[in-house]
């Protein structure tokens, strides 16, 4: 069976809203199971009703159904999620790529226990250039700061 090609529009706010939320908890029960599903339950509203609408976010959808989403605070990667049973189609290396086509060099911070996402970012060739021993919200998951270069002119 042929693959459905990945589209990639920008989010469209309130209509966005709950369904990029729901990729970005189904994402996170699995890649940080270590936070505890209780926690990553309760941050679910401060994706909506903060992360997704101050960022950038560009969204990638198979025939119109958003099945991933990066958002963009400069060239900083606030967060690239893609559905669970859509990894490993792309989706999250088309993404990475349209962000590099508009910025030219992306930053981001990944949760070291996060081993596909540590894997996943090498492989496209992020750079580690620091390490922190809490997360943004002090608590103690390490975290390592990842930046992809783009090329020298």
């Amino acid at each position: 069976m042929p693959s459905q090609p990945i589209i990639i529009r920008p989010f469209a706010g309130a209509a966005d809203t709950t369904t990029l939320s729901q990729v970005w908890l189904d994402a996170c029960l699995i890649a940080h199971s270590f936070i505890g599903e209780q926690r990553l339950i309760e941050q679910r509203s401060l994706i909506e009703d903060q992360y997704l609408p101050h960022s950038e976010t560009w969204v990638a959808t198979i025939e119109g159904a958003p099945v991933g989403f990066i958002s963009l605070l400069d060239s900083f990667v606030g967060g690239l999620f893609v559905a669970p049973q859509m990894q490993g189609r792309g989706i999250g290396r088309r993404l990475i790529d349209h962000a590099m086509a508009l910025r030219g060099e992306l930053e981001l911070d990944v949760y070291v226990l996060n081993a596909a996402a540590m894997r996943f970012y090498r492989r496209i060739g992020f750079q580690e250039v620091s390490r922190r021993v809490v997360d943004d919200e002090g608590m103690p998951f390490e975290n390592a700061r990842l930046r992809l270069a783009g090329a020298a002119a």
